[in-house]
C-alpha cells in the first residue's frame, strides 16, 4: 500500500483554499518548495503565527489579532457612520478603495431560507446594540447584490427604518456583483453615490 507523503497532504491542504485546485495546488507547493528558505519557512512561521493569534473583533466581526481590531478603537472613525457588511472580505475590500472612514459591521453572512440561517445566525442583535450605544446617525448597507444579500438589506431596512438614517451602496455594483471582487474604483464611486433606502 502507497503511504501518503507529507507532500501529498500539503498539495491536499493547499487544493482546499479558495481559487486553488488541484493543479494549481500542485504548482504552488513545488514552487514553494524549490523556494524552501526564502519562501516556505517564512510563510510556515506567518501561519504559525496566526493560527495562534487571530481572532474576531468582539467589537464590529472584521479579523485581527486583539479583541478589538484597529478600525473600532480609532477615535477619528468615531464619527456616526456605520457600514454594514456581509464578510470580512467585504470589509477589507471597502478598507482598500480609502474612501470610508467611518466604522463596520460584519453580519458573517446573510439570511438564506434555503439555508436555513436567520437573523439570530448573523450579527443583527449586535448591530442593534451597536446602532443604540454608538450613537450611529447612518447605516451603509454595503451588502452584495444578489438576492440573499437584497433580502438582508430590506430585513435590515424594515428592522430599523426610523431609527437611523439607512442608505445603500448606489451605481457601480452590478447585480449578482460581490464587493470582494470589485476593483477600487467601482467600490468608491459606489459608496459616494449611496442612497437613502
Amino acid at each position: 500500500m502507497h503511504e501518503r507523503s507529507e507532500i501529498d497532504s500539503l498539495i491536499d491542504l493547499m487544493a482546499r483554499l479558495p481559487g486553488l485546485g488541484p493543479r494549481s495546488a500542485r504548482r504552488a507547493v513545488l514552487h514553494l518548495i524549490r523556494k524552501r528558505g526564502a519562501l516556505l519557512r517564512p510563510l510556515a512561521e506567518a501561519m504559525m503565527r496566526v493560527a495562534e493569534t487571530a481572532r474576531e473583533c468582539v467589537n464590529c466581526g472584521n479579523v485581527g489579532t486583539a479583541d478589538l481590531c484597529p478600525i473600532c478603537t480609532d477615535a477619528k472613525r468615531a464619527n456616526g457612520l456605520l457600514c454594514v457588511v456581509e464578510d470580512v472580505a467585504d470589509l477589507w475590500a471597502m478598507e482598500r478603495s480609502g474612501v470610508f472612514k467611518g466604522r463596520y459591521h460584519v453580519l458573517g453572512g446573510t439570511l438564506s431560507a434555503l439555508d436555513a440561517v436567520g437573523p439570530e445566525e448573523l450579527r443583527i442583535p449586535q448591530l442593534a446594540r451597536r446602532i443604540e450605544e454608538e450613537a450611529i446617525s447612518e447605516v451603509i448597507l454595503a451588502l452584495n447584490a444578489t438576492v440573499d444579500g437584497q433580502t438582508t438589506a430590506h430585513y435590515i431596512a424594515d428592522q430599523f427604518e426610523g431609527r437611523v438614517e439607512l442608505t445603500s451602496l448606489a451605481q457601480g455594483v452590478p447585480i449578482g456583483g460581490e464587493l470582494d471582487y470589485l476593483d477600487d474604483g467601482t467600490i468608491t464611486a459606489a459608496l459616494t453615490a449611496r442612497k437613502r433606502i
